[in-house]
């Protein structure tokens, strides 16, 4: 037997809440976007950048369920993608995710044609977003949910923009706030479904615990990359001592 206990449930659970100190929602560009600190030209491009996020989550979850043989799993599963996609005719109500954030993208003042254009993305955005899709296409589908569980820390950012946009940025229109509300609550019923499925199944030695908070971290890796992306190019930016600062005459 190994000399490294394995963390209880409780414990395993507390180890992987704490990654959530290396959320994006700490990164200095959603720090400034929550400050206010942002001008409609940035809001727009991160939007933009976003967007490209948002069509590859539907992606992603196909292909965790293209690896998943349990019927169960699949069948809870399947919901993100209808949640993204949406499900039924757009007229009829049939709308998901990602018409919510074209909606967005309509009340900050972008062109839908535009943002679905993907012209406005940044190389190093797709580069990240991409390695995220890659790895859950190649990884065991067990590994592919626990990256998901990012999704522990999403409601506080969600609930931040719906407190805060309407006071630091009156310009947009408050419809286009639909897609935080909805993921206020689709985010906490796909967290315990991720949580319960890594818990179990890595919970099983100390090592594969481990192995779980470390692919977490990469999630967070992916995500803190997009930001520094989207700042890159939303931002006027320069390096002091390898600090990152935005230029505050340009936000």
């Amino acid at each position: 037997m190994s000399d490294t206990q394995v963390w209880s449930r409780e414990e395993f659970e507390a180890k992987l809440r704490e990654r959530g100190r290396g959320y994006h929602i700490h990164h200095p560009f959603h720090v400034l976007m929550y400050e206010g600190k942002l001008n409609q030209q940035q809001i727009q491009c991160w939007v933009a950048n976003r967007y490209y996020y948002q069509i590859a989550i539907p992606i992603k979850d196909a292909a965790i369920l293209s690896n998943c043989p349990d019927i169960d799993v699949r069948r809870g599963w399947i919901q993100r993608i209808f949640d993204h996609d949406g499900s039924g005719p757009i007229n009829e109500g049939g709308k998901g995710g990602i018409e919510a954030w074209l909606q967005l993208g309509e009340a900050v003042g972008l062109k839908r044609e535009d943002v679905q254009s993907l012209k406005l993305v940044s190389p190093a955005a797709k580069f990240a977003v991409d390695a995220y899709i890659n790895f859950a296409r190649q990884r065991p589908w067990q590994e592919s949910v626990c990256s998901s569980l990012t999704e522990l820390f999403a409601p506080h950012i969600h609930q931040q923009r719906i407190d805060a946009w309407p006071e630091k940025y009156p310009w947009i229109k408050s419809d286009g706030l639909q897609y935080f509300r909805n993921r206020l609550t689709q985010a906490r019923r796909d967290v315990k479904q991720g949580l319960d499925i890594t818990l179990d199944y890595f919970g099983k030695s100390r090592e594969m615990q481990e192995r779980a908070c470390e692919i977490l971290q990469f999630k967070l890796d992916v995500l803190w990359a997009l930001a520094d992306a989207i700042m890159l190019q939303c931002c006027d930016v320069k390096i002091e001592n390898g600090v990152q600062y935005v230029r505050q005459d340009q936000v």
